[in-house]
């Protein structure tokens, strides 16, 4: 029987449970994946994100064809063409069996259930594995057997499956054959090719590099200084692990290891805390369709008449709503494809509270811009932000931005480094420069109220119940 791995959003020869499950088939191995531009442009995929998936899809397939499995790119627009596409590749090569692990938003549940079907009528087994997430989709419930909808439950009966279960990691795979001459993936296509400079170093052994060098130089600091923006206090792993170049379990694995060697044990619990919120994110996906179909976690908050969007959309967007700390996050975003977590949240609750605007729209532009884009955490996010989802912040607690900066940048430098139009202002003027009346030249006044703005958001909402 000849074995197919479809590769998807799992780039990676190690921990990859598909891959291990072809390979102990001892029968030959081939290995495919597939780009579809078109399908990539709905979902919002950014081009530094595309940029990103074809490097490490070549780098995967060096790694593969060492082992001796060839990988084969196939080109279809979209998601329906991609299924006669892999059809007619399992025919060409004869294939058996297809290996694939799963994905949970709506279309790609879809795609798969099609091809499942229409593999079945040619008698090629479909075998599809739970690996995105630490404990499988849909393992961790709750006494009744039902989903999970607020973090903190989750995460206590997700912390005591682990210790009950103990999960471990899929080696790399033994050599299924002589090396093989890699196939690559010559650019990018070209709706997506004016991306930013690339922030991170390609392959699979350079992911592990940097978790490696994050937990040993920064992780038992996480949980001090993960959310000031001016400090390299994060991982900033999250580009591989949002397109599977690194496992959560590996970085779960890699964690604890650094605990039980003597790691700071409440920095380190942090970050295994935040592998946690990406699981319960993964399976709100799985349990709730509708958060992938641009529908609101909680339905009463679609009720909500937001407002529109118009100039105000683009001056958040291109950074100069004269705030300063979502000015400067709002740039980094726009010329770097990735934002520091704490100004996500700031950036989304100014858009969704101040603003009043949906927070579908900007969701759908963090997509378009962040090299870690992840349907999962992004509506996740973004949700929670605008009061609209699980574990959402109360409708009445509304992050005021100029506070956040001065606690988080308290010296500017974060908005010195991005806003360098303000970089004479002193450390307490340049979190709210027009309060002293005299603005920078160059700089915008703030277009929005942010007291005013937040009374009119809160009254909207209490509106919903009456």
């Amino acid at each position: 029987m000849t074995q197919l791995v479809w590769f998807r959003n799992d780039l990676r020869v190690a921990d990859n449970p598909a891959l291990t499950a072809a390979c102990k088939a001892r029968s030959g191995v081939h290995a495919c994946f597939i780009v579809t531009p078109e399908q990539w442009l709905e979902h919002d995929w950014s081009p530094a994100r595309v940029h990103f998936v074809i490097a490490h899809a070549n780098a995967l397939s060096k790694e593969l064809a060492a082992l001796g499995i060839q990988l084969t790119f196939v080109t279809a627009s979209r998601f329906d063409d991609s299924l006669g596409k892999l059809k007619q590749h399992c025919l060409d090569k004869g294939i058996s069996r297809v290996h694939f692990n799963e994905e949970y938003g709506v279309n790609e549940r879809r795609r798969d259930k099609a091809l499942k079907q229409q593999l079945d009528e040619l008698g090629i087994d479909v075998c599809k594995y739970r690996d995105q997430t630490v404990a499988p989709v849909g393992e961790i419930l709750t006494q009744q057997q039902e989903p999970y909808s607020v973090f903190t439950p989750f995460s206590r009966r997700w912390r005591s499956w682990l210790d009950e279960i103990s999960p471990t990691a899929f080696p790399i795979p033994p050599a299924q054959g002589e090396p093989v001459e890699p196939a690559l993936l010559d650019g990018v296509p070209e709706a997506f090719r004016n991306a930013p400079p690339a922030l991170v170093a390609v392959g699979e052994d350079e992911a592990h590099k940097q978790l490696e060098a994050f937990l040993d130089e920064r992780g038992g600091a996480y949980r001090d200084e993960r959310d000031f923006p001016a400090i390299d206090g994060t991982s900033q792993l999250s580009p591989y692990l949002a397109n599977g170049v690194l496992s959560g379990r590996q970085c779960l694995l890699a964690a604890r290891k650094a605990q039980g060697m003597g790691g700071n044990q409440e920095g380190l619990g942090t970050w295994i805390n935040e592998i946690a919120w990406r699981d319960f994110y993964i399976n709100i996906l799985y349990h709730y369709p509708r958060v992938s179909m641009h529908r609101a976690f909680k339905p009463e908050t679609e009720a909500l008449t937001w407002n529109n969007p118009g100039e105000t959309f683009g001056a958040w967007k291109e950074g100069r709503t004269g705030i300063p700390i979502v000015d400067a996050a709002m740039r980094q975003l726009n010329e770097t494809g990735w934002m520091h977590n704490r100004l996500r949240m700031v950036t989304a609750m100014f858009l969704t509270k101040n603003l009043f605007i949906d927070w579908r729209l900007g969701e759908a532009y963090f997509m378009s811009k962040l090299v870690d884009g992840f349907l999962a955490s992004n509506n996740g996010g973004w949700q929670w932000s605008a009061s609209t989802g699980t574990d959402a912040a109360p409708y009445f607690r509304v992050f005021n931005p100029v506070t956040q900066s001065e606690r988080f940048d308290p010296k500017g430098e974060f908005i010195r480094q991005w806003l360098p139009e303000l970089a004479k202002l002193d450390n307490k003027r340049i979190h709210a420069p027009s309060k002293s009346g005299v603005i920078p030249k160059g700089y915008p006044r703030p277009i929005v109220d942010l007291k005013e703005s937040r009374k009119e958001a809160i009254a909207k909402f209490q509106a919903l119940k009456e």
